[in-house]
């Protein structure tokens, strides 16, 4: 994809928080397992490392023993982290987001370690010049699942921290931000609607993928794109089939069924 929006000059704070735990119900661990010797999550940072409208990264985990592995591959890896609720995410985005003074916030997740820094800096990009109060690559998706990007302002983030109540808003971090609180949104387009393709990690055959992607294009060290991943696609469609089986935000909706079902239970 050719870039259309360069690295900006503005006064703006644009702190990236990656969330990540170890606590996976479908894949515990996910974010250490190892690819070509190296955590999943260290190739994930090496990536982000090359955005250009990013200050600071900033990996946000919990405050749960477990979650001492990451805290310290970040202390390895000279990368700042923060560490607060487990399970009220908004809160710990909200927390970050204050302790490293951010005027934007990027919202990154750990199970998507092919997230690409071209795509990231345009959404950035694409939110400052408009000016909006929410912007994403995903309303509509027309990238793969696991090169998700969400941009919001610290006033919405706070807004959000404050009035939102339900379980899946504090699970979800955004979700109240872009459907109560954003007056402008914005979202950034793919020439070529892609999102056929699944490249995060929730599953076994997700991190088959991804790890046989990593193989093919970067097995030594060397950085690779978004269109060599479609390219190696497009030539092995045996690759993409892997795991075509998993519903996108599949997480999300279970949140919100159970909210349903809870709240049905409750009448």
């Amino acid at each position: 994809m050719k870039r259309n929006t360069a690295h900006l000059t503005h006064d703006l704070n644009v702190v990236a928080i990656l969330q990540a735990r170890m606590s996976s119900s479908r894949l515990p661990g996910k974010v250490l397992k190892p690819i070509l010797g190296a955590p999943m999550l260290a190739h994930h940072i090496k990536r982000l490392a090359r955005c250009q409208n990013i200050e600071q990264l900033v990996v946000a985990t919990s405050t749960r023993e477990e979650d001492q592995a990451i805290v310290k591959l970040c202390q390895q890896l000279n990368v700042a982290c923060y560490t607060g609720s487990l399970n009220n995410v908004l809160d710990r985005y909200h927390q970050a987001a204050n302790h490293y003074q951010a005027d934007i916030v990027v919202r990154l997740t750990g199970d998507c370690p092919l997230a690409d820094p071209q795509i990231i800096d345009d959404v950035i990009a694409t939110h400052i010049t408009q000016g909006n109060d929410y912007t994403s690559n995903v309303e509509p998706a027309t990238f793969p699942d696991g090169f998700d990007v969400e941009v919001f302002n610290i006033e919405q983030l706070t807004t959000a921290w404050q009035q939102a109540k339900k379980q899946s808003d504090l699970e979800h971090v955004t979700p109240y931000i872009r459907n109560t609180l954003a007056n402008k949104k914005g979202n950034y387009v793919s020439p070529v609607d892609y999102s056929h393709y699944r490249l995060t990690v929730d599953e076994p055959n997700d991190f088959v993928l991804v790890e046989k992607i990593y193989q093919a294009l970067g097995r030594q060290g060397q950085y690779f794109t978004n269109e060599q991943i479609y390219q190696l696609l497009t030539n092995k469609p045996e690759l993409a089939i892997l795991n075509q089986d998993t519903m996108r935000n599949e997480g999300y909706l279970t949140s919100i069924v159970q909210e349903q079902h809870n709240d049905a239970n409750d009448k």
